[in-house]
């Protein structure tokens, strides 16, 4: 199993917009061999001193997949060529962090 956290950078103000495409697409992804959890994040400001914040213009996708195969038919999955058609005009950039348990 493998954990990914996948920080999408929006543009100002286009979060609201993003998330409602966003969320179309979770179906899909969960239908996927080998996922095993996906779905968007914001940010739950707690107070704490270490906490750090993605932001108003930041997503957080957690997901988790049975193997790095899963994930990388996923990227290339019909319907994620759509999604990225689709938020073109939200998304500055993404980072991916790949993790594995310990």
């Amino acid at each position: 199993m493998i954990h990914v956290i996948a920080t999408i950078r929006l543009n100002p103000g286009t979060r609201a917009a993003f998330l409602d495409v966003f969320h179309k697409l979770v179906p899909l992804v969960l239908a996927e061999d080998g996922c095993l959890a996906y779905g968007p994040t914001v940010d739950e400001p707690t107070g704490l001193a270490v906490q750090e914040l993605a932001g108003e213009d930041a997503v957080v996708v957690v997901e988790q997949w049975a193997s790095p195969d899963a994930l990388r038919a996923h990227s290339a999955a019909p319907h994620m060529a759509d999604y990225r058609v689709a938020v073109k005009d939200y998304v500055r950039g993404v980072s991916l962090l790949v993790l594995r348990p310990a």
